[in-house]
């Protein structure tokens, strides 16, 4: 589900469409007649769509033609992890002249951001917290054949930093990595859209993978933690990190959320 915000926490550049939107062809015929509902918009203009309800819907991930958005990229990795984590099983996914598409079957659960969650952001912190620290804890490095590690990202911040003429500090800064604490698979995009709750107020599954790769695990405890006040506003860093398992790093956050900023 992407991004609800970044380091500009006044720009909300991915959430839940807003009026009308045109329904993609592949949309309409994945559908077969259910209803289908616009759930999320991202960044570059990629759409998710709900196709039915309840135990058999289905979720369309829809990539317009141009838009640079690769879903070969999380087509490869679910088919890594399914077998291993409650993750979105792949249906069928193409491509036509509008764009390219991924189907998924659903999972049990909402997003940590549906409005019952966000109207109890306790929970669903503590939730988010528990769910990264059980995914870091299950999957395997030693058999994940993707890397989001600093080594793979930093060349494309850097070539991302001067298309954008980020300021040479925040480039410099790159350089400095900390060492690293725990190496893990990490989601890679562990911002709280991306963690499923189910009715109890425990996570349930996780979506998004396109970015899930071995790195250490502060690169999504970073993230996590900043998205909460993105999501549900200041003060709940601390309860994620708790729920996880580990004491703040105020070093290892920083910079992981200046690679994150710098990384398209």
């Amino acid at each position: 589900m992407g991004w609800a915000g970044r380091g500009d926490t006044d720009a909300v550049i991915s959430g839940v469409p807003a009026g009308e939107v045109a329904l993609p062809r592949a949309a309409i015929a994945a559908a077969n007649g259910d209803r289908i509902t616009p759930v999320w918009r991202n960044q570059l203009g990629g759409l998710t769509f709900e196709l039915g309800h309840g135990a058999g819907r289905r979720f369309l991930k829809w990539a317009p033609a141009g838009s640079g958005l690769d879903l070969d990229a999380e087509i490869a990795r679910l088919g890594w992890i399914q077998p291993l984590w409650p993750a979105p099983r792949v249906l069928d996914y193409g491509v036509d002249d509008d764009g390219s598409w991924l189907l998924t079957a659903g999972l049990a659960g909402d997003s940590a951001v549906a409005p019952r969650w966000v109207a109890q952001p306790r929970l669903a912190v503590r939730a988010i917290g528990a769910g990264l620290r059980a995914l870091h804890d299950a999957l395997p490095v030693e058999t994940c054949p993707f890397s989001w590690s600093v080594q793979h990202r930093r060349e494309r911040a850097y070539a991302a930093a001067e298309a954008r003429a980020a300021s040479a500090a925040d480039v410099a800064r790159l350089a400095d990595a900390p060492d690293p604490d725990r190496i893990v698979v990490c989601h890679g995009d562990a911002c709280a859209p991306n963690t499923l709750i189910g009715g109890d107020g425990r996570w349930s599954g996780h979506v998004d993978f396109d970015a899930l790769g071995v790195a250490d695990r502060w690169a999504d405890l970073a993230v996590a933690t900043w998205s909460t006040e993105w999501n549900y506003g200041a003060g709940w860093e601390a309860e994620l990190l708790d729920a996880y398992g580990i004491d703040p790093d105020p070093h290892r956050t920083a910079y992981y959320r200046l690679l994150w900023d710098l990384t398209p």
